[in-house]
């Protein structure tokens, strides 16, 4: 019996395209490559059945293929992003959240556990190598089930509560995963900005398993890596959501086509490509990506020096009055404000896994997490960082979701610092120091150590304003900037008091979205990355959880996960959203302050009124970028 989410699922996933299909254009990028010999022609290269794209029907224009487009991010890492802007998944959102199949050609569901994937015919990875069923039978039997690779055994995506699921490839273009039991969550963590990848190329990785080759071979590539072993080197070379090895094929719009480490970095078209518009233009339009690595500062100034043609990493909305003056002024570039997904621009996260047994002890005290935020005067920072357009609250679901309650925006959440200071006068925290800075039980001052990543200077200006609400409580706030690895490794391990980050990625859930964010089920939720460490492998790091209110979210996110029907997953999701208002474990002050965006004059296709939200979304994913097109590629089509 198929509950609504799954009749929907289906509903979108078995949709298939109902017109003729146009002979695929050949692309003026590879001609060289095809006249030669090199490479198979256009037709040749894409599935038997491609994703076909009504550029019309979406509202669009249809462009042409060609152009440089540039980018900026701030770290070498975050290259990484092409994986996330390209957003080829096995299925993946549309610009309404709705489940669409991509680089499966569909997908069947039976009682909401059985998931057949079938692949298109003719798929091929970027080397040209064909993408089949034993690309997923490897990363299954030698990755997912090795114990030197997954020393945790296969990852969450494959697991239903203590459950494993099976695999199963009756074919070369079908896999079979079962579960014992109903994973609503299945689909939505393969549309995933960050997917658990659940194919590898077995052809290329291959070489790289000690399976497959002889010790002697193996000892060799090992020496010339100059890892321990061969795991870590299968590790090294196998990571596809990196894309800092650009010898290992892919399946997304561009494949990498610079060695890691240099600051500008070359992202070409991926011939192989399994998306075409319906008149037979093989997308990505544009031809190469330039990604410019540069200091976080820069950013903004760069944009607006018209060295960017699509930037909103690296961009506040601080930035926005110098956008705008930039475009006043003529520069080659509009300014867009996208709606933000993040429940919180800004968010401070007490460590409950703290080390000192002291402070831990205060921090898992409810009244002093209830203290600290209604010692905030949210007001203030909304009208000094965000002219008072961003709304000002606690971290919960976003006003766009259909679990949005003003009650949680509100809790604990309005600037009282009387009440505030009753609060931890019940405490106990009474004693205070010459300068009014109340004492821990061991005589120690209450400072207070937030850790940043020190990348976005509307965090450290709203910190500095709290840091006078705070001292009114007796609390003297210390920040103290870090890189943004360093700061997480800090948490993960412990030593961290405190750290400020955005809240969580997804503000606008649905009854569909999967809860375990909101549960100690992932130590990238910065209170409790212990709690995280325990669950994420089962028990062989990090701690148990011993709050109660912390263990009821476990157990609601459970629940979730064997509900029947989207009323029962709702009322789920309200529980645990209320929870975390009263519990305040993350403190939100404020949410959807506008994205700004800046887009070059001759970029087609960007929307005007976008989101810019990491999970659901992928930031540009969901928009495709592989459809954006320069304007005067086409006017330059039309002359010839």
């Amino acid at each position: 019996m198929f509950d609504r989410l799954t009749a929907i699922l289906i509903a979108g996933l078995m949709a298939l395209p109902a017109f003729a299909q146009p002979i695929v254009k050949e692309s003026a990028f590879w001609a060289a490559e095809v006249s030669k010999g090199q490479m198979d022609p256009a037709p040749l290269r894409v599935p038997v059945d491609p994703l076909y794209v009504d550029l019309e029907a979406k509202g669009r224009a249809f462009g042409v293929q060609g152009g440089t487009l540039r980018t900026m991010v701030t770290r070498s890492k975050d290259i990484r992003q092409m994986v996330v802007y390209g957003y080829a998944r096995l299925v993946g959102y549309d610009h309404e959240y709705a489940l669409k199949p991509d680089i499966l050609r569909e997908v069947d569901i039976v009682d909401g556990r059985i998931f057949t994937l079938h692949l298109r015919p003719g798929h091929r990875w970027s080397d040209g190598a064909p993408f089949t069923s034993s690309d997923f039978e490897y990363w299954w039997k030698h990755v997912a089930q090795n114990s030197e690779l997954s020393p945790n055994g296969p990852p969450e995506v494959m697991r239903s509560g203590d459950d494993v699921a099976t695999m199963i490839f009756p074919d070369p273009y079908t896999v079979v995963v079962e579960f014992p039991r109903a994973n609503p969550a299945f689909l939505q963590m393969l549309a995933g900005a960050s997917p658990p990848f659940i194919y590898r190329p077995a052809h290329y990785l291959k070489q790289f398993h000690v399976a497959f080759n002889t010790a002697e071979a193996m000892q060799e590539m090992i020496d010339s890596k100059r890892v321990r072993g061969w795991a870590p080197l299968h590790n090294k070379l196998d990571n596809m959501s990196r894309f800092d090895n650009h010898e290992l094929p892919t399946l997304q719009p561009w494949m990498p086509a610079s060695v890691s480490g240099t600051s500008r970095q070359l992202f070409v078209r991926n011939p192989y490509f399994h998306r075409v518009d319906t008149q037979g233009t093989q997308l990505p339009y544009i031809d190469v990506v330039e990604m410019n690595i540069v200091g976080s500062g820069l950013v903004a100034a760069k944009s607006n020096a018209g060295e960017s043609d699509l930037q909103a990493r690296g961009l506040d909305f601080r930035d926005v009055s110098i956008l705008k003056k930039g475009e006043a002024d003529g520069a080659p570039y509009r300014t867009y404000l996208w709606a933000n997904g993040a429940a919180s621009q800004i968010a401070i996260y007490p460590n409950l896994n703290f080390a000192d047994p002291v402070w831990r002890k205060i921090m898992r005290d409810v009244r002093f997490r209830r203290a600290l935020s209604m010692g905030i005067d949210r007001r203030m920072i909304n009208r000094a960082l965000y002219f008072g357009l961003g709304t000002e609250g606690g971290m919960t679901a976003l006003s766009t979701s259909p679990f949005f309650n003003g009650n949680n925006l509100e809790r604990w959440a309005t600037y009282d610092p009387e009440i505030a200071n009753m609060m931890l006068d019940e405490m106990g925290l009474t004693e205070r120091d010459d300068s009014g800075v109340r004492l821990l039980p061991d005589g120690r001052p209450m400072e207070f150590v937030i850790e940043t990543a020190g990348e976005r200077q509307e965090v450290e200006n709203a910190l500095a304003i709290i840091t006078d609400t705070w001292r009114d409580l007796g609390i003297k706030l210390i920040m103290r900037p870090l890189d943004r690895d360093i700061l997480r490794n800090r948490v993960f391990s412990g030593v961290t008091m405190a750290s400020v980050w955005f809240g969580w990625d997804n503000g606008i859930p649905q009854a569909y979205t999967p809860p375990a964010y909101l549960a100690p089920t992932d130590q990238v939720f910065l209170s409790w990355p212990k709690w995280g460490q325990f669950y994420q492998t089962r028990g062989a790091a990090g701690e148990p959880i011993d709050i109660e209110a912390a263990e009821i979210l476990m157990d609601l996110n459970e629940a979730w996960s064997m509900a029947t029907d989207d009323a029962e997953r709702a009322k789920i999701w309200r529980e645990m959203l209320e929870i975390h208002s009263e519990q305040q474990f993350a403190i939100g002050i404020l949410s959807e302050a506008p994205q700004p965006v800046v887009v070059s004059d001759r970029l087609r296709n960007v929307p005007e009124f976008g989101k810019w939200a990491w999970d659901p979304g992928a930031h540009f994913g969901i928009h495709r970028i592989d459809e954006f097109f320069f304007e005067d590629q086409e006017l330059a089509q039309v002359r010839k």
